[in-house]
């Protein structure tokens, strides 16, 4: 079995490699640090598995997870991620995700979710599960962030936090000037004027 992991901290990446290492002695495991480096891996060998985060440098995991779909739809690829399902799960099984899991989830759960996908089946939490069965009541709702593509929503992610342009930038593989243009679309489509208000919204929808 070729397992592929991407991750741009590689503490991360060592300790997926533990434990997958522990429950798969007989794999081939390889680890990539951002998006650009796991799509030119995936183009190199077939692979069984792609585990992958969300928030890399350059091109985000919903991008990986959109290029394996487009280009290898028979590849499982599980997003291993530190925000709450709420934040991302639903877009990432959008993009062609086959299952969600948190950073915070215990080694067990990592190894059950790989053992489903290589089934073919999708890795549903409970969490998520009942995200999927509010999905199109929550779409009728006033809410303005939906509209944001997934790299404004990574933008707006990081504005929410407090982050200066220049350190988004910098996080995200982007130029300043790409940064403040994301910041413009995104306070035209939230209809606001300024980050605190971004701020704001992401507290009372619980995105925090």
């Amino acid at each position: 079995m070729n397992i592929l992991i991407g991750d741009d901290h590689s503490v991360v990446r060592k300790g997926i490699i533990m434990i997958l290492s522990a429950a798969y002695p007989n794999s081939h495991i390889e680890e990539a640090s951002d998006g650009a480096d796991i799509i030119k891996k995936i183009n190199l060998k077939p692979w069984s598995v792609i585990i992958t985060d969300l928030s890399m440098p350059g091109r985000s995991g919903l991008e990986v997870v959109k290029f394996v779909k487009e280009h290898y739809p028979k590849i499982p690829v599980l997003i291993l991620s530190m925000h709450p399902p709420e934040h991302y799960a639903l877009r990432a099984f959008k993009a062609g995700a086959y299952g969600y899991i948190t950073k915070e989830s215990a080694p067990e759960e990592l190894v059950r979710a790989i053992e489903l996908v290589l089934e073919g089946r999708k890795y549903v939490t409970p969490d998520i599960a009942e995200l999927l069965i509010n999905f199109h009541d929550k779409e009728n709702l006033n809410e303005p962030h939906k509209s944001l593509s997934d790299r404004e929503m990574e933008v707006f992610s990081q504005l929410a936090k407090g982050k200066k342009i220049t350190d988004i930038a910098d996080a995200l593989s982007l130029s300043v000037n790409t940064v403040s243009t994301y910041r413009t679309r995104i306070l035209e489509k939230m209809h606001m004027t300024s980050n605190a208000e971004i701020t704001k919204y992401t507290i009372l929808h619980g995105l925090e």
